[in-house]
């Protein structure tokens, strides 16, 4: 009985034995399946990865795609360069030319020339009213000694109101005093208004020392009064039209003076009716409003062309309340407002 027992085991034994053996040949069996299987595939799978030929291809393609992209992001750095330039040089030409009109470009701009021959004639008895050839009958509103930042911006918008243009006489000296006024001499041109030379600083006795017209002096101090308009008005910005303080009619030496006058191409145009701001006591602008309607009544009926004096400088106040009705005087007499180039 236990011979039989011992026997079955050994046989039990030997079985598991067989099985363990027969389950490690299937599994070297499978492991062999899969080194045959996949080892290669990887290979391969390396061997794609680094082939030449198909990374050259997906590179092309990545370059071409990035070279593409840099070329368009390249044409709007470019473009937009360009556009930058252009603006650049728009306001390069727009400080340069200063947006002031040229007498022939104005249409509310008289010949500078016209204007002072025929002033000049009037006042010294060489011509008689009238001395238009269109038959207009036109008014030149002068104001000089500015621009100030008190008066010269309430002067433009009256002048705005009632739709008038003016020309300003300015001082270079009052030019050059403050940032704002530098400011209101661009905002009277770009209300279109003409600009006049008055010379640098007004001085008299640099002027015209002893009475008598100093050539040299009055020259420079008319290109120094020129370079602060510049400075503000752009390179190219000039003016033809000039009016000496004290006017012209007033100092000895005026021979001198016209032949250089007449090389450099500047008109003087002084003036034939004014309303008396810088003239004896100060008035009010009642006053003011007078003297102008006896100052234009005393040319006769047939005055076709009147340059009004007035200032838009510091402490012209009652100039500027003054001026609607001084418009507003002319205008009842039919007179055309335009300007001086």
């Amino acid at each position: 009985m236990m011979g039989q027992n011992k026997s079955r085991a050994n046989r039990r034994k030997k079985g598991q034995r067989n099985q363990a053996i027969l389950i490690a040949c299937v599994l070297v069996i499978v492991g062999i399946f899969v080194v045959i299987k996949f080892i290669p595939k990887h290979k391969q799978e390396n061997i794609q990865i680094a082939n030449p030929s198909e990374n050259q291809t997906g590179t092309s393609d990545n370059t071409e795609s990035n070279n593409k992209d840099n070329a368009e992001n390249n044409k709007e750095q470019v473009e937009g360069n360009k556009e930058e330039s252009n603006n650049n040089k728009e306001e390069s030409n727009k400080l340069d030319n200063s947006g002031y009109l040229s007498f022939e470009e104005d249409p509310n701009a008289d010949d500078a020339a016209m204007v002072a021959e025929n002033t000049k004639g009037l006042l010294n008895g060489t011509k008689q009213y009238p001395v238009r050839t269109d038959g207009k009958k036109v008014v030149y509103l002068t104001f000089d000694d500015g621009p100030s930042t008190t008066n010269t911006p309430q002067v433009l918008d009256i002048l705005d109101n009632y739709n008038v243009k003016a020309t300003f006489f300015v001082l270079g000296s009052s030019i050059d005093k403050s940032e704002g006024a530098k400011d209101i001499l661009k905002e009277t041109v770009n209300r279109g208004h003409a600009i006049a030379n008055h010379t640098y600083g007004h001085d008299y006795s640099y002027l015209y020392p002893n009475r008598v017209m100093n050539v040299d002096n009055i020259i420079s101090d008319l290109e120094k009064s020129q370079n602060s308009m510049k400075s503000v008005l752009g390179k190219d910005f000039s003016t033809r039209v000039i009016r000496f303080p004290g006017g012209y009619w007033s100092w000895e030496g005026r021979s001198s003076m016209k032949e250089v006058m007449d090389q450099n191409g500047y008109y003087n145009v002084d003036w034939n009716a004014l309303n008396k701001d810088a003239e004896g006591k100060k008035k009010n602008a009642d006053e003011l409003v007078q003297c102008v309607k006896e100052s234009v009544e005393v040319l006769g009926p047939n005055a076709d062309s009147v340059v009004l004096l007035m200032h838009d400088t510091y402490g012209k106040e009652e100039t500027v309340k003054a001026l609607p009705g001084i418009i507003e005087y002319l205008q009842s007499k039919g007179f055309e407002f335009r300007t001086i180039k």
